[in-house]
């Protein structure tokens, strides 16, 4: 199989959330599903019991996350953004987008049909 060194736009996104999440808050897989249901993402593949480190106001705290790796295309970057925050419980999400710089040529391309349909 050939890689192709062309990204199709696509890109991934990194986020994390806590493992378990507060009364009313949407899980890991709600979130995960929307996501990709809305056609904001091709897939998100979420990797549990990630252990962070962070100082959040002033304060030094170690949780349990989950980790997304969500892929998608830079079109759909903004409405993903937008919809991740309204999702989203912490208030301040990481987002972190990281350009894909070579790939297997029918997945990107299959990252690609499967975010364009919704965002054109």
């Amino acid at each position: 199989m050939n890689v192709a060194t062309e990204s199709f736009d696509v890109v991934l996104v990194l986020c994390t959330a806590k493992a378990v999440g507060g009364p009313g808050e949407l899980g890991a897989r709600e979130i995960a599903a929307t996501l990709v249901n809305e056609r904001l993402c091709a897939c998100v593949s979420s990797v549990p019991q990630v252990a962070s480190c962070y100082r959040w106001e002033g304060e030094l705290l170690h949780v349990e996350e989950t980790l997304f790796m969500i892929k998608t295309t830079r079109a759909a970057l903004q409405a993903l953004q937008s919809r991740l925050l309204s999702l989203h419980p912490y208030e301040v999400p990481e987002f972190l987008v990281i350009p894909v710089v070579a790939g297997l040529p029918g997945y990107l391309q299959w990252v690609t049909e499967s975010v364009e349909r919704e965002v054109r």
